[in-house]
């Protein structure tokens, strides 16, 4: 295996295994919340909501290192890439084009970071909810 075959296996690699983590995170959320639904619809006990809005804010938690670490991981192989890039036409350097060209909202970073944000934002709302429910204050 030769240094180009070797990153971009690595890169490969990484950048999938980033999006399956985020399908699983996406799948685990919507059960989650579905069990937060179901939970205040019949009317559980409020120390149940607390559980699943916990459940929801460590999921979000791990998820959100995860993706870090996969970004780390996706930026050991990128200068190695720009490197050989060099030595192609102008139009075919995709990773240095990337650069010169990154928009800071319209990247799978900031997608990915907005919905587990959004998540763990959501799973504090319901412990709060479900605390404050519990101590009769709601």
């Amino acid at each position: 295996m030769n240094e180009q075959q070797y990153l971009c296996e690595h890169y490969r690699f990484n950048a999938e295994q980033r999006l399956k983590a985020f399908n699983f995170f996406v799948v685990l959320s919507m059960f989650a919340d579905g069990g937060v639904f179901t939970a205040v619809e019949k009317g559980f006990h409020p120390l149940i909501l607390v559980l699943l809005g916990g459940f929801v804010v460590i999921v979000s938690c791990v998820f959100w290192v995860m993706d870090l670490r996969s970004r780390e991981l996706l930026n050991l192989a990128v200068p190695g890439l720009r490197a050989i890039e060099q030595d192609l036409p102008e139009e075919a350097r995709v990773f240095s084009r990337d650069l010169r060209t990154q928009h800071r909202f319209i990247r799978y970073t900031f997608a990915i970071r907005a919905l587990i944000l959004g998540q763990f934002l959501c799973g504090s709302a319901v412990v709060t909810y479900g605390t404050l429910s519990a101590f009769g204050v709601l």
